[in-house]
């Protein structure tokens, strides 16, 4: 006797849910993408200039530290 459990059910193909997954994808149009670019610009910029102050007062705390005299 065949039954329905024996058989296995087949899989959809990788490349078909790809496919379909992509076709859900909202794409940001000019305007967003321009305005994301911005901001991830200056941030990085803000932040590469905190890092290098800080960088800057632990390099001449460090070496103020290693030439006191005890």
């Amino acid at each position: 006797m065949a039954s329905a459990e024996g058989k296995k059910a087949k899989k959809p193909s990788f490349f078909k849910g790809v496919k379909t997954e992509y076709k859900k994808i909202t794409w940001p149009d000019k305007l967003d993408l321009t305005k994301q670019t911005v901001a991830v610009v200056v941030i990085t910029a803000i932040l590469s200039v905190l890092i290098a102050v800080f960088d800057f007062v632990i390099k001449y705390g460090v070496d103020w530290l290693t030439t006191v005299k005890f």
